[in-house]
């Protein structure tokens, strides 16, 4: 595209959007919303990033803690069995 048709594109862009503002107005808001869009999303961005830190920081304490935990011995359990005893099965007395 020669320097002359980029001339006349951009004149007969600007003899519209003089002869019709509403078509203006139309590419102004069009920008806007997505300037919007842009700062939404990066606020968005931001927030998320900060929860997503917070929670792996809650993790790494939880498991911090979870490695310290220590095991009781079987006798100082409370005489709880380490194996449930097995379920009791049903007979259904209708045959099946």
């Amino acid at each position: 595209m020669s320097i002359e048709a980029a001339g006349k594109v951009t004149k007969g862009f600007f003899d519209i959007m003089k002869e019709q503002p509403l078509a203006l107005a139309l590419c102004v808001m069009n920008f806007a919303l997505i300037g919007f869009l842009y700062v939404q999303s990066a606020a968005f961005n931001a927030q998320r990033e900060s929860n997503v830190k917070i929670f792996v920081d809650v993790q790494r304490e939880v498991q911090k803690l979870l490695s310290q935990c220590i095991v009781p011995p079987t006798q100082q359990r409370g005489g709880l069995p380490l194996d449930p005893e097995p379920p009791i099965r049903v007979v259904n007395p209708g045959g099946e």
